[in-house]
């Protein structure tokens, strides 16, 4: 059973959640939370497998509530599914920096929703490729350079190289390797390998550490 907390200040949205992931028999909603701070104290109490964050909440937002829970330094975090509108873009990149593990917008169907809860529990990231191409390339520039490009170079193989600049344009591992013209269990074994080598959570770390370094070019 996948234990889920949702945080939203809309009252409505909040119980639409509720009311779809509960539906399913291997989710379990265990708790609400209508602020960020009481977000932060109910994760840190029940530890959910996955927190349904909303970014514009009052007393603390879900970014700081993010960061709070998944950041750097965070001996067990608590993994984070941010939901927001569009046009609330630029909030989405500074909580995937924060140490979300993906982001939905809000007018995903509930099936998007579901999947991208299971998702997360399982480990994996949640990035939709269409919406993370748009998003860093309108805003990966402002936060770079902070790590010098040769790290990655001095760490990561050639064809590694050239996979974490493929997974900053927002492809799936499917899509990498018809790029690549190489299996998709061998794109996982690379991706798994940079994450590794670069000490990276998961692969939303990956594609904010290659713009953030300038390996990726937000304008290409």
């Amino acid at each position: 059973m996948i234990r889920v907390l949702v945080a939203d200040d809309q009252a409505l949205v909040r119980t639409g959640f509720v009311t779809i992931l509960d539906a399913q028999d291997d989710l379990e909603v265990v708790g609400e939370a209508s602020d960020g701070r009481a977000a932060v104290g109910l994760a840190r109490r029940l530890r959910p497998d996955v927190v349904v964050m909303d970014i514009r909440m009052p007393v603390l937002d879900g970014i700081e509530a993010t960061r709070q829970l998944a950041g750097p330094g965070v001996a067990e975090p608590v993994r984070t599914l941010v939901v927001t509108t569009f046009n609330l873009d630029e909030y989405v990149f500074q909580a995937l920096r924060a140490g979300a593990s993906g982001f939905l917008l809000k007018d995903a169907t509930p099936q998007q929703l579901v999947a991208g809860v299971r998702t997360v529990a399982a480990g994996d990231s949640l990035l939709a490729p269409a919406v993370t191409r748009q998003l860093i390339g309108r805003f990966g520039a402002r936060v770079r350079p902070a790590e010098p490009l040769a790290n990655a170079h001095s760490v990561l193989a050639p064809r590694e190289l050239e996979v974490l600049r493929l997974i900053a344009t927002g492809l799936s591992n499917a899509e990498i390797a018809a790029t690549l013209v190489i299996s998709a269990e061998t794109v996982k074994t690379y991706v798994s390998r940079i994450l590794t080598k670069l000490d990276l959570r998961d692969r939303v770390q990956a594609v904010v550490y290659a713009y953030r370094t300038g390996l990726a070019d937000p304008d290409a």
